[in-house]
């Protein structure tokens, strides 16, 4: 037991490692606001997620931020970012978790990443209009956006960007996927077989 549990310690602190290096390559996309940046680091969460259970999903994507937020720091002093890519983490790779663990194949993570794209993506679109962008007019003390303004900024900036980085995210994790697959069985078999139907 205590072996099993300090295995699983050591591979969510190498898969938060490894998050928070693909954190640091976010890079932006044309046409959409420059502050928004897409980043790969959801695909070891994922991988945690579907192997050790979602808490190891979840531990993944809160460690990759606090190291992110100790490295880089947060322009508001809070990290309000942080705690938004926290959220967009766990709208993304809870219905991967749960859609793979009942279909355990190409088809089930393809749904799965299909379904976690539209939960980011919806999720993150309400959070930000009535929690995250305040907290951000708030701590950096800027007139708040309101009205047809915000809800602009809502439908022609978060929503598509969320849906555009889970498709991307989706493209690579079925790449790797159909790569890593006996070995992301051996792994889940070895961590998670008390809980397999």
């Amino acid at each position: 037991m205590l072996k099993g549990k300090t295995r699983m310690l050591i591979a969510v602190a190498m898969l938060s490692s490894i998050s928070f290096v693909l954190m640091l390559l976010a890079f932006p996309l044309p046409a959409l606001p420059a502050y928004l940046k897409v980043d790969f680091s959801d695909i070891p969460a994922l991988i945690a997620a579907i192997t050790m259970g979602p808490m190891a999903g979840i531990l993944v994507a809160f460690l990759k931020n606090v190291l992110d937020w100790l490295f880089a720091g947060s322009p508001t002093g809070v990290p309000v970012g942080h705690m938004a890519n926290f959220v967009t983490s766990i709208l993304f790779l809870t219905p991967v978790y749960l859609i793979y663990r009942k279909v355990t194949t190409s088809k089930g993570i393809m749904v799965g990443l299909g379904a976690g794209t539209v939960s980011m993506a919806i999720g993150m679109s309400l959070l930000n209009y009535y929690v995250f962008l305040p907290m951000y007019s708030y701590f950096l003390n800027f007139p708040m956006e309101t009205g047809s303004a915000l809800f602009n900024t809502i439908i022609f900036g978060i929503l598509p960007f969320n849906l555009i980085k889970g498709i991307l995210v989706t493209i690579v994790m079925i790449v790797l996927f159909k790569r890593m697959k006996p070995l992301l069985d051996k792994v889940t078999n070895s961590y998670m077989k008390p809980n397999i139907n």
